[in-house]
């Protein structure tokens, strides 16, 4: 069988050099509350099916670390029978629709320029308060494994948080983090130039010693510098890529409207650039992951903000016009109070093209829903 290259580097390779492995995979994209939004109803569905149990891993960036991370939390207690869990809602769909009922991006910044401490910081406080409290990555599940990303800034490679290590491939790993959760995601979702960077000081002697790399040097040690994650991977696919057989992938990132007169002052300049950017890394990782699939190289299912049922084989019984869910498409990627309609159609969105994905791609003798989560519609 023929191997397509993807650009990915093998930064499984600290805990993973083997064979691809018969598992089930989730992959979270970035996209600010709409993403978090998204995948909740994503997650939601996945969970009606009897599916969220048996995930192996489940990889975030951004928006989708902060539900991922909600879930991860609150995943001993989920009361799973016959496959799903029946406390879905109560521990997991509250708390994250709770977060987006408030602005926390504007107070972070605000106050990270006036006051001390930096934006970041500001806005882990926002998250400690509002969803993790004191909780670190030790209070993250052994199993399914949660991998949170960021980028990291000065060496331009994934940095990842999880309960068994945090690190970057060039540098090493600190075993066993005790992290705040808080500070985890912030970093995660640390959208240049505003709400980034995020620091980390660490000691060498923090560091793995059996480790080695290109990068471990003092300088790359003792601070690491990191801004969101979906800068280096939005799809937040690759450290599920290199170990797993079957990938899921929920996409709520956003395509970049024409604007035929731009901003000319330098943030929303920047902006801009990151936002285009994005666009074309995440369509070259979706089109080769794809590849993947047609090779019978990799199993699962592709879905997006951006999809249109009517292009996947299942048929659904959820009406979702292509008119109004182009609109979920393009809220704005901020973390910034969404009214509650809003929130009922994104995860209503979510929920439906999940479930076409899945029976389409995954497993065609699942059940179809037959009614949304969420009142209303899309």
């Amino acid at each position: 069988m023929s191997t397509i290259e993807l650009p990915i580097h093998a930064s499984d390779s600290p805990d993973h050099s083997g064979p691809i492995e018969d598992g089930r995979a989730l992959s979270l994209s970035g996209g600010g509350y709409r993403a978090m939004l998204f995948h909740l109803g994503a997650l939601w569905r996945l969970n009606d099916l009897g599916m969220l149990q048996g995930l192996k891993r489940i990889s975030s960036v951004s928006g989708g670390s902060i539900t991922s991370a909600v879930l991860g939390l609150a995943w001993s207690k989920l009361a799973f029978a016959g496959g799903s869990a029946a406390n879905f809602a109560e521990l997991v769909v509250v708390p994250v629709r709770k977060l987006a009922g408030k602005t926390i991006d504007e107070g972070a910044i605000i106050k990270g320029a006036l006051l001390p401490g930096s934006i970041n910081e500001r806005f882990a406080a926002a998250l400690r308060k509002q969803l993790y409290g004191e909780a670190t990555l030790q209070d993250l599940p052994d199993a399914p494994r949660f991998v949170i990303n960021a980028t990291n800034m000065q060496t331009g490679k994934l940095w990842r948080f999880s309960r068994p290590y945090m690190g970057d491939w060039t540098i090493g790993r600190v075993m066993s983090p005790t992290l705040a959760l808080a500070d985890a995601v912030a970093a995660s979702a640390a959208f240049p130039p505003v709400l980034s960077p995020a620091v980390l000081k660490l000691k060498a002697s923090d560091y793995f010693p059996g480790d080695t790399g290109e990068n471990r040097k003092p300088e790359f040690m003792s601070q690491v510098v990191l801004a969101d994650g979906g800068v280096y991977d939005n799809l937040g696919l690759e450290t599920c890529f290199k170990r797993y057989r079957t990938l899921l992938v929920s996409d709520a990132g956003m395509r970049p409207e024409a604007e035929a007169k731009l901003a000319k002052d330098p943030v929303r300049q920047t902006v801009r650039v990151l936002e285009v950017a994005d666009s074309q890394v995440r369509a070259l990782r979706k089109r080769q992951l794809l590849g993947t699939y047609v090779a019978a190289e990799r199993k699962g299912a592709y879905w997006s903000s951006t999809s249109d049922v009517a292009n996947y084989p299942a048929k659904t019984q959820l009406s979702c016009p292509v008119d109004r869910t182009k609109q979920l498409a393009v809220v704005p990627t901020r973390l910034k109070k969404l009214p509650g309609e809003l929130q009922d159609r994104l995860i209503n969105w979510g929920y439906a093209i999940c479930d076409t994905a899945v029976r389409s791609w995954v497993d065609s003798s699942l059940p179809a829903a037959t009614k949304f989560p969420c009142a209303g519609g899309v």
